[in-house]
């Protein structure tokens, strides 16, 4: 983990240097992680910050920052021993003065601190190109997400209700050590319905959508499928391959320098192109992605540029059918880390490059 958690250490570095701070204090779970190379500070998840908060000092050296009632499980199980120097306080201080670490981290630091959340789109852009050994693990993390919506396939059947699913879908993840920041589940006429449709006792007859954002180390995939009992008529056989056009178009012009706006050009006029212009205007098409669900989106004013190395989740949907996957920008393609062996595919060519989406399973 060094050469990562050197990396990271020197981003943040040259951010101090040009805020003319002393130090970075990072206490939001998902910089947290980030930072830990995979580590996590989060108890309470509905709180943005976390229980320990992580310094990096204007010259590199890093610390922890936590109460007594943290500090031991922070060094046993979150961060390495020896990368971050322990800073541990009273669990009563903490309560007593809510500013307790901040005053404590310019203590160290030596001057003035600034917090995360006061530079959230910068630390954000620390974030964005991914390090080596966080693209190894981040697919180990598509694959495994992957798995897991391939075993919730085997595992369902019609006559279940959409929690029923969605519980066996995190059942899954949590398998293989994940956790569904997001899951989505419609069945039949709900997947026309509704762009975010929050599980319910309704019951799954014909079709279904399963989304989940599938989080593990900090890191977050974010795919779609769908399940039909019997034959795909031929309406739902067009939608699925325009959708899919529309996901192969983003995925072939994600590339660095692109700008959000740029690519949802690209959306829009694929989606023109397909026959289903108005689509766009019903729901977003997904963006850059990694540590959050999403850190931008593409929109017609979005100024964010694609970075080396950064990850993207573009889901595209034509109303009733959804395509979604998670990709890295590479050098001179995007890599897909969540393809689904064992799901069809929809293979899209695009100047010669070919694309595949997950088509629709049918059982």
């Amino acid at each position: 983990m060094s050469a990562e958690l050197d990396e990271k250490t020197e981003r943040l570095c040259r951010v101090a240097a040009e805020r003319n701070v002393a130090g970075i204090l990072i206490s939001a779970q998902p910089n947290f992680a980030w930072l830990s190379c995979g580590g996590s500070n989060g108890v309470d998840l509905s709180r943005e910050d976390g229980v320990a908060s992580l310094l990096v000092t204007n010259d590199g050296d890093r610390f922890i920052l936590a109460s007594r009632i943290e500090m031991s499980r922070m060094l046993s199980e979150q961060v390495a021993v020896g990368d971050f120097e322990p800073v541990e306080f009273a669990w009563q201080d903490a309560k007593a003065e809510a500013d307790l670490n901040a005053r404590l981290a310019a203590r160290i630091a030596g001057g003035s601190v600034v917090r995360d959340s006061e530079i959230d789109a910068v630390i954000a852009r620390c974030r964005y190109s991914l390090t080596p050994d966080e693209r190894d693990r981040y697919r180990g993390l598509g694959q495994d997400a992957s798995e897991a919506l391939v075993r919730t396939a085997g595992s369902i059947a019609p006559g279940q209700t959409e929690t029923e699913i969605a519980e066996s879908l995190r059942h899954e993840l949590g398998n293989l050590g994940m956790t569904s920041v997001a899951a989505l589940i419609a069945a039949d006429e709900r997947i026309a319905n509704f762009r975010h449709p929050v599980p319910t006792c309704m019951q799954w007859e014909r079709r279904l959508l399963l989304v989940t954002c599938a989080r593990r180390g900090g890191l977050i995939v974010n795919l779609s499928r769908m399940i039909q009992v019997g034959k795909v008529d031929e309406d739902l056989d067009q939608k699925t391959e325009a959708t899919a056009y529309v996901s192969a178009s983003l995925m072939h012009e994600t590339r660095k320098g692109k700008t959000g706006s740029q690519l949802y050009e690209v959306a829009a006029s694929a989606y023109e192109e397909r026959g289903f212009a108005g689509e766009i205007d019903l729901h977003h098409q997904g963006g850059a992605t990694g540590y959050r669900t999403r850190d931008w989106v593409a929109h017609p004013a979005c100024s964010e540029s694609v970075q080396p190395w950064q990850a993207f989740a573009w889901n595209p949907s034509v109303t009733g059918t959804k395509v979604e996957d998670t990709i890295i920008v590479t050098d001179d393609r995007v890599e897909m880390i969540t393809h689904t062996d064992g799901w069809p595919d929809i293979v899209t060519v695009i100047d010669g490059e070919s694309y595949a989406s997950a088509g629709i399973l049918t059982i």
